[in-house]
């Protein structure tokens, strides 16, 4: 939140052409209507295992709606989906799913398991988008729109943690058993975003869940 407010205060008081702020898809209540639309925002409970991070992300859309309103600065809110790509954070207990599975199933092969352990249920759906493809996407809503909206950033498309978990041991090339540790929590059951303002601003996600995942698996086993 400290660098949200420094950021954008610096970027009014400095006369920035243009600035834009990302959110997080945290951002909207646990059990608002799928897909998530950008005025479920403030609409009820947050999910609490991450209530803080969301907050904060308010805060900062709410801060850049403000200094829009109040002194005209061409300040745009933008909400991306879950990311995942080259250069992601592959910390065991600390990661995102798709790291995370990345390097379990990772390990699994290398150590030739016969099981695999993925966190929750496998019930949980997610959508995902290559980082390459939000930063398509930032670029042309920077150049494209100047609206005071909230604009999601996402694929319009989602998959089960367990679908998922599969993808990721297929392409990585785990053959064993995949369980699920029902003692971790699942989060919120559903994050699908509705991306029709971005389509009418024309843009669409490129690549596919496959091709993201192969492209990052490979970035894995480069670093």
């Amino acid at each position: 939140m400290i660098i949200a407010t420094n950021v954008i205060h610096a970027a009014q008081i400095n006369g920035a052409e243009k600035l834009m702020f990302l959110g997080s898809s945290c951002i909207y209540p646990r059990l608002a209507p799928q897909p998530l639309r950008e005025d479920s925002m403030l609409a009820g409970p947050l999910e609490p295992t991450n209530e803080p991070y969301a907050i904060a992300k308010i805060a900062g859309i709410k801060m850049a709606e403000a200094y829009r309103s109040q002194y005209g600065s061409d300040f745009i809110n933008v909400m991306p989906t879950n990311l995942y790509g080259p250069g992601d954070n592959y910390h065991p207990e600390y990661s995102h799913v798709v790291p995370a599975l990345i390097r379990r199933f990772h390990e699994a092969k290398a150590a030739c398991a016969s099981n695999a352990v993925v966190w929750g249920t496998g019930t949980a759906r997610r959508e995902f988008l290559y980082v390459d493809d939000l930063a398509d996407a930032c670029i042309h809503l920077m150049k494209n729109y100047s609206g005071d909206e909230l604009i999601n950033i996402g694929t319009g498309e989602d998959i089960t943690i367990a679908e998922f978990a599969r993808v990721v041991a297929a392409i990585v090339g785990y053959t064993g058993e995949i369980s699920f540790d029902t003692s971790r929590p699942d989060g919120t059951p559903r994050k699908l975003l509705d991306v029709s303002r971005l389509a009418k601003l024309g843009w669409r996600a490129r690549t596919s869940l496959v091709d993201g995942i192969k492209l990052t698996y490979q970035a894995y086993l480069a670093q």
